[in-house]
């Protein structure tokens, strides 16, 4: 019997819709939905443990996959079975993760699992745009004690009109891509990439996307009603004790509140806010520390945040002694390291990161296999944070989720600038050294000035910076705090991360943490975000102010050549013979694709130093070459044979041609030699292909004078006695003149 099932639609406003449904497919989860449009299809699932883990924290995963059988393919590679999450879906998970984690309670810690799977894939639909929608209707149908409904919308902008999840084929076109997560009533997350748009362009996609996410919600919670809305689960909470906490607070208060205000390095200001927590707890006898367990911790923190809050928020002050405003001491180099095609060294207070650059061909273009999306990328970024970087020692197992998302944020800051005709595949390695505050924006600033130093001629420099926010909901009072440092991440009420050149942002990372922030304060901080990073920008281009105008000597240069199709093959070469052994003699890397559209060989030539290129364009040269009927040529002898000489155009190595003996001179030749002999360079003239014998022609004695006297031979008579075509006219050759006389053949005996 089939279960009854519960839908919804929203209507996309442009024809399209998205429906939700639920009660046909994997009922023994807490909550399940198929979420579908054209015919991409997504199944969410969620399930959370009923017994409360001793951590602290919530043990949410939130996971993503794509299922090739969703797209009609096989897995690439050996393995054929979905393996590891690809970066695009990790990146899918890191957007859904963190608009779901803020809204469940702080004190819920049961493992809970979300898992969004892409189940038919439609090329015109992009799955990872309704993977927050299908996560927040799968909890509405659940008991978990969650704050309210979500969802996220993809936004575009075509032709000067916004988009809500736009296809492939209109973001290709849009001058941003934005993702957008909230509830009905407020903005929690915001992440996208945008070609040098204002501030306020921005607010305006953001204020777009938010009205059809409030549609979204409503839809979840027309459904969970109609299916039937459940209690929410009853679980152990924190633990309340009211007069420990302002015990607590005015036991800390004060003296944190000193030490935020000293202005000391974080080390310092560690070591001092460490020493006050541990004279509070050694306050209390053993049975009281046993009886309050971890509560004395937690008030301490509760008192320290609000401390360093009340200074910012009362004196503008900050805890390493800034201004709101104020940005920390910088410092950059280029050229660090001599090995690397470029490299730079962005020193920002307490954190450092170096980056690197490296050229390549399309060869080394990094391949996209995923169900919903199948290309690659010639410019790309990858991001390393490891743990000395903060003073810690910890296992490095694999390349983290964050990594992934700070990488990608860093390199869709910057991709917009590098120019369309660039030849390189280029990759840019950031190795984060030390980390205190936006780890992420300083990889942009070091990329940015590691591409300039290794010749790349980017459209502009890009700069980032990390903001923050503290603000206080009952007096209206806030503060934007410019180029926050990594305790201020923690204790702000909103971190965002804007890059962009002098004309307008190239990409952002917003996470909002209060409800109902207004768009005038949003405008706000995006503007004294730009303030910050023109700032930085002039530190930049006070290192390096322009790409420099080549690659370094010991960097590859890059050459590109079309070619017509029918070539490709006679420059690969049998098994790629030809081809092997140009790259082996020149010391060149030469990749040959096709356009899919003049399906015309392009030819690209890399290597170090002029020489090897040189050999391997004059080689295709040759290749392409083609004489002129009526030209003449100068060729050299390569080969010789009795019938005539092999003979290579001068203008064009290995491009050879048979001079005929015939054509050697107008005298008779009985011997090749007596006229020409191995090395000998002379002219020719070109004919043409013979129509006789189809194939090129050319001539010595063409060129020459006619010997006093000379008398041509008079041409062939085809029609004379005994020629080719009176064949038939020889009575001896007919199949009815037999031989008379010959006798019959004798049958042959049976033994």
């Amino acid at each position: 019997m089939i279960p009854k099932v519960f839908k919804e639609v929203i209507d996309l406003g442009d024809g399209r819709e998205i429906t939700i449904e639920t009660g046909k497919l994997a009922k023994q989860a807490h909550g399940s939905v198929v979420v579908t449009s054209g015919k991409c299809m997504l199944l969410c699932t969620v399930v959370s443990n009923y017994e409360q883990k001793d951590l602290g924290f919530l043990p949410l995963t939130v996971d993503y996959r794509e299922k090739f059988a969703a797209a009609g393919r096989y897995p690439g590679g050996f393995f054929k079975r979905e393996a590891r999450p690809s970066d695009g879906e990790v990146l899918t998970m890191r957007l859904v993760d963190r608009v779901l984690r803020p809204l469940f309670p702080k004190d819920y810690t049961a493992e809970t699992q979300v898992m969004i799977q892409l189940m038919s894939h439609d090329d015109d639909v992009m799955p990872d745009a309704m993977a927050g929608l299908a996560a927040s209707a799968a909890i509405q149908l659940s008991d978990f004690p969650f704050e309210c409904a979500i969802s996220e919308a993809r936004v575009g902008r075509v032709n000067g009109e916004f988009v809500i999840n736009p296809t492939r084929a209109q973001l290709a076109e849009s001058d941003l891509d934005m993702m957008i997560g909230a509830s009905a009533d407020s903005v929690m997350m915001v992440e996208g990439e945008m070609d040098e748009i204002s501030e306020e362009e921005m607010a305006d996609a953001i204020k777009f996307a938010h009205e059809a996410i409030k549609v979204q919600c409503a839809a979840q919670l027309r459904l969970a009603e109609a299916f039937g809305k459940k209690d929410v689960r009853e679980y152990e909470g924190e633990r309340e004790e009211a007069d420990l906490a302002k015990k607590i607070h005015d036991m800390a208060y004060d003296k944190v509140y000193a030490i935020a205000k000293a202005g000391s390095s974080k080390h310092e200001r560690s070591a001092a806010f460490k020493e006050i927590k541990e004279a509070i707890k050694a306050s209390f006898s053993e049975e009281e520390t046993e009886d309050f367990g971890g509560l004395i911790s937690d008030y301490y923190r509760k008192a320290e945040k609000a401390a360093i809050r009340d200074l910012t928020l009362n004196e503008g002050l900050r805890l390493d002694g800034r201004k709101t405003d104020e940005i920390r001491p910088i410092w950059c180099e280029v050229d660090y390291l001599p090995s690397t095609h470029g490299s730079s060294i962005f020193t920002r207070g307490e954190t450092q990161a170096l980056a690197t650059v490296t050229l390549g061909t399309s060869r080394d273009a990094n391949k996209i296999d995923m169900p919903s999306y199948e290309g690659e990328e010639n410019f790309y970024l990858h991001y390393n944070f490891p743990p000395f970087c903060t003073g810690e020692a910890r296992p490095i197992r694999g390349t983290s989720r964050r990594e992934v998302g700070h990488g990608n944020l860093a390199q869709r800051g910057l991709k917009g600038m590098i120019p369309d005709d660039c030849p390189y595949t280029v990759r840019v390695v950031s190795e984060v050294l030390e980390s205190n505050g936006s780890s992420s924006m300083a990889t942009v600033c070091a990329g940015t000035m590691a591409l300039m130093d290794a010749g790349v001629q980017m459209k502009k420099p890009v700069s980032g910076i990390a903001m923050g926010l503290i603000s206080d909901a009952e007096s209206g009072n806030y503060a934007v705090l410019s180029d926050i440092l990594g305790d201020e991440d923690h204790l702000g009420d909103m971190d965002f991360k804007v890059t962009g050149t002098a004309d307008g942002i190239t990409a952002c990372q917003m996470d909002i943490k209060v409800k109902g922030l207004s768009y005038e304060i949003l405008v706000n901080a995006l503007k004294q975000a730009r303030a910050g990073r023109l700032h930085i920008l002039e530190k930049l281009t006070d290192t390096i102010a322009t790409p420099n105008a080549d690659v370094k000597d010991h960097a590859p240069t890059m050459v590109t050549r079309r070619i017509p199709n029918e070539f490709i093959g006679a420059l690969i070469g049998p098994g790629g013979k030809v081809i092997q052994e140009m790259q082996k003699e020149t010391e060149t890397t030469i990749v040959i694709n096709e356009d899919p559209v003049t399906e015309e060989g392009i030819v690209e030539i890399l290597g170090v130093g002029r020489t090897g290129i040189d050999a391997v364009m004059a080689k295709i040269e040759s290749l392409l070459f083609k004489p002129t009927v009526g030209s003449v040529y100068e060729v050299k002898v390569i080969k010789m044979l009795d019938f005539g000489a092999v003979v290579e155009y001068m203008d064009a190595p290995g491009n050879e041609v048979l001079l005929h003996v015939s054509e050697l001179a107008w005298e008779r030749t009985e011997n090749v030699s007596d006229v020409v002999n191995m090395g000998d360079v002379f002219d020719v003239k070109y004919f043409g292909q013979d129509p006789r014998t189809r194939k090129e022609k050319v001539s010595r004695k063409a060129i020459l004078p006619k010997p006093e006297g000379y008398v041509a031979r008079p041409p062939r008579d085809d029609k004379r006695s005994g020629g080719r075509d009176n064949r038939g006219s020889r009575d001896n050759r007919g199949r009815d003149n037999k031989r008379d006389d010959r006798k019959p053949r004798e049958d042959k005996k049976e033994d």
